[in-house]
C-alpha cells in the first residue's frame, strides 16, 4: 500500500498547490468563478492543512507558510457571525493536528490573544443535534478537552447520546439524518458521521477514551461496511443516491473502508474483497473527478453539477484532506500476501432494512446483474427538508437510469395530483412503505415490493382515507418491470398524472473506461398497461439547460407520459400502471 500512499500524497500536494492562493489575508476563502463562498470554508481549509502537516511534517508548500495560513483560517472561522458549528469543529481539529499542547503548537503561538480567548468561548458553546451535526459537537468536545480548555471530557457522553438517537430512529442501527417530518432520511451523511467522528477520536489527547469508544462506533459503522460489497458497482461507483453523492459518495466510502481495515473491523478472510472494493472506488474517484492534466478536483462544468451546498473550493480542500488521511491509513494497512482471490460478480438482489416499525418501513434495495453489469440502488427513504429526485425510489444507476441533481422530477415513478376538497395534493409512491418484501421470482428473477396503506404527498404528509398503492419492481437479468396499483377509498378527482424518464450520457472527458452507459437503442421502454391513459409528450431536449445535470454527466432528454385532464377515480376499482424496461447497455471506451 506504500505506492498507493505516495500516490495519494502527490495528489494532495497537487490539489493544495492549485487552491492555496484562494486563502485571503483575512483567512476567508475566495470562491471559484460563478460560486458563492460558504461560512464554514475556513474551518475546512484549516483541517486540511492540519492533516497535511500530520502526514508530512512539512510546514510549507509551494512557497506558502502553512502554519500562517492555518492561523488565518482558524481566526476567520472563530470570528464568523453567526458561528457555524461545522466550521468551528473543522477548525478546532485542524488546530489540534499541530499538537494538543498549546505551548508546543506552532499555530496556537501565531494566534492573537483575542483569538485564543475566542476559541475557548466558541468551543464551550453547548448545543444538541439529532442529525449529522452531532458529529461536530463530538469534535468540539475532543478539541476542548485535548487543548486543556476544559477539565471535564464530554466526548464519551456525546457519542452515547448520538447512538441513543440512532436507536430511537432506526430499528437496525442506521443513521437517520432527519430532524423533522416523517423521518428516515437515511443518506450518505450516515457514513460521513462515523468517518468524521473516528477521525476526531484519533486526535483525542487521551487515547483511553478512543479505545473505550471504538467498540461503540464499530457496532454502527460496521453496518455500512457490510453493505459496501453489494453497493459498489463493478466500475467502482459508490454511494449513488440521496443528497451529496457524487465525489463525496466515493470519498466517504473510501475513508470508511480504510478506517475499517486499520481498526480490524474487517475479518481476515474478507480483506481481499475489501481491498478490491477500495481499488475500484479509488479509480472511479480518480478518473471521474480529478483533472489529471492540471491536478485539481473538478466538480462542476458545462456537462455536470454537484450537490448545491458543496462549493468547488470546499470539495478541493476536503479531497486533499482525505487524500492525506488515506496516505497515512494506507501505511498502517497490510495487503494480504499473494494475489487476491476475488470472486467474480454474482447476480444479487438484496433489501437492506433501515427502519421497520408499525409506522413506516424504509430501506435500500440493491440489485446487480452479473452478465450485463446493470447495478441499481432503490432507496425507500425520506428526502429530508427538500424534495429532489436523488432520494426517490427508482433504480439509481448512473449512465443507464439517470436523474437531475438538486431538482425534483418524478423519475420512473407515477406522480398523481388529486383534488381533495379544493386543495391539490401531489402524491408519489415514495418516502415510506409497509410490508417491504424481497425474494426470488420465476426464471431466477428478483422482486422488491411494498405497500402504502395511505398515500403520501410530496411534502411527506400522509393523506388519510384517500387511497392506497402497491408497488412491485421485478428484475430479470437486465430487464426491469415496474408495477403500480392504486385504489381509492372514496370517489376523488385525479387532476393530473405524470411519469418521466431522463436520458443522459456519461461525461465526455471524466469517466471510467468501461463504465456502463445507455446504448443507441436507449431504455427500450414499453408501457404494458396504463389505466390513467397517459400520452407520451414530445421529447423535451434539455442538453443546454444547466438545471438538468447529474453528478456524472449531462441529461439530454426528458420524456413525459402525461394525462392533463381530469379522471374520476372510484372506490372498489384498481388503477394500474405497468412499465417494462430492457435497456440497451453499452460500455464507455
Amino acid at each position: 500500500m506504500h505506492s498507493f500512499s505516495e500516490q495519494c500524497l502527490d495528489m494532495a500536494r497537487s490539489i493544495l498547490g492549485h487552491n492555496l492562493d484562494s486563502i485571503q489575508p483575512d483567512g476567508s476563502i475566495l470562491p471559484a468563478p460563478g460560486e458563492e463562498p460558504r461560512a464554514d470554508e475556513p474551518g475546512h481549509v484549516a483541517y486540511t492543512l492540519g492533516e497535511y502537516y500530520r502526514t508530512t511534517g512539512e510546514t510549507s508548500l509551494k512557497g506558502y507558510d502553512l502554519v500562517d495560513l492555518t492561523a488565518r483560517c482558524v481566526t476567520a472561522q472563530m470570528f464568523t457571525e453567526p458561528a457555524t458549528e461545522n466550521g468551528l469543529a473543522y477548525a478546532a481539529l485542524g488546530l489540534l493536528c499541530f499538537g494538543p499542547s498549546k505551548e508546543r503548537n506552532p499555530v496556537w503561538e501565531r494566534l492573537a490573544e483575542e483569538t485564543q480567548v475566542r476559541i475557548d468561548k466558541q468551543l464551550l458553546h453547548r448545543s444538541d443535534h439529532d442529525n449529522h451535526w452531532q458529529a461536530f459537537n463530538i469534535a468540539k468536545a475532543v478539541a476542548r478537552y485535548s487543548f486543556g480548555l476544559s477539565k471535564k471530557d464530554e466526548t464519551s457522553r456525546l457519542i452515547e447520546r448520538m447512538v441513543d438517537r440512532i436507536n430511537q430512529t432506526s430499528s437496525t442501527g442506521f443513521f437517520d439524518d432527519s430532524t423533522q417530518g416523517l423521518g428516515g432520511n437515511f443518506n450518505l451523511y450516515g457514513v460521513m458521521t462515523f468517518v468524521f467522528t473516528r477521525s476526531a477520536l484519533q486526535l483525542h489527547a487521551n487515547s483511553g477514551v478512543r479505545d473505550r469508544k471504538l467498540p461503540t462506533l464499530r457496532t454502527y459503522a460496521e453496518k455500512y461496511l457490510k453493505i459496501m460489497p453489494d453497493l459498489v458497482r463493478q466500475d467502482g461507483l459508490g454511494w449513488a443516491f440521496g443528497r451529496a453523492a457524487g465525489a463525496y459518495g466515493q470519498m466517504h466510502c473510501i475513508s470508511l473502508v480504510l478506517q475499517g481495515l486499520r481498526d480490524g473491523w474487517i475479518l481476515e478472510e474478507q480483506k481481499p474483497k475489501y481491498f478490491d472494493l477500495l481499488r475500484r472506488l479509488f479509480v472511479f474517484f480518480y478518473q471521474t473527478y480529478l483533472d489529471q492534466e492540471h491536478g485539481f478536483l473538478d466538480l462542476r462544468d458545462e456537462e455536470r453539477t454537484a450537490y448545491g451546498h458543496h462549493t468547488t473550493r470546499m470539495a478541493n480542500f476536503d479531497a486533499a484532506r482525505y487524500l492525506c488521511q488515506w496516505a497515512r491509513l494506507a501505511k498502517t494497512v497490510q495487503v494480504p500476501i499473494g494475489g487476491p482471490k476475488i470472486e467474480g460478480p454474482r447476480t444479487v438482489g438484496r433489501f437492506v432494512i433501515f427502519d421497520k416499525s408499525n409506522r413506516k418501513e424504509q430501506g435500500l434495495f440493491l440489485y446487480r446483474d452479473a452478465e450485463s453489469g446493470l447495478h441499481a440502488q432503490i432507496p425507500l427513504i425520506s428526502s429530508g427538508t427538500s424534495l429532489t429526485s436523488d432520494s426517490l425510489p427508482f433504480p439509481h444507476c448512473p449512465g443507464v437510469f439517470d436523474w437531475p441533481n438538486n431538482v425534483y422530477v418524478p423519475v420512473m415513478l407515477p406522480e398523481l395530483t388529486f383534488n381533495v376538497g379544493g386543495v391539490e395534493q401531489v402524491t408519489l409512491p415514495a418516502f415510506y412503505g409497509k410490508n417491504c418484501v424481497t425474494g426470488l421470482g420465476l426464471k431466477n428473477s428478483f422482486y422488491f415490493r411494498y405497500d402504502q396503506p395511505e398515500l403520501i404527498n410530496t411534502k411527506e404528509e400522509i393523506l388519510k382515507n384517500l387511497g392506497t398503492v402497491k408497488v412491485q419492481w421485478n428484475f430479470t437479468g437486465s430487464k426491469i418491470n415496474a408495477e403500480f396499483t392504486y385504489t381509492v377509498k372514496q370517489q376523488v378527482e385525479l387532476t393530473k398524472f405524470r411519469y418521466v424518464l431522463a436520458i443522459a450520457a456519461p461525461h465526455s472527458k471524466y469517466h471510467v473506461s468501461s463504465a456502463i452507459a445507455l446504448g443507441a437503442e436507449g431504455h427500450r421502454c414499453t408501457v404494458q398497461k396504463d389505466d390513467f391513459q397517459g400520452v407520451w409528450q414530445e421529447t423535451e431536449v434539455v442538453s443546454n439547460d444547466p438545471t438538468y445535470r447529474t453528478n456524472y454527466g449531462k441529461i439530454h432528454y426528458l420524456q413525459h407520459l402525461v394525462r392533463d385532464h381530469p379522471l374520476v377515480m372510484r372506490p372498489g376499482q384498481s388503477y394500474r400502471l405497468v412499465v417494462n424496461f430492457e435497456p440497451d447497455i453499452a460500455h464507455t471506451e
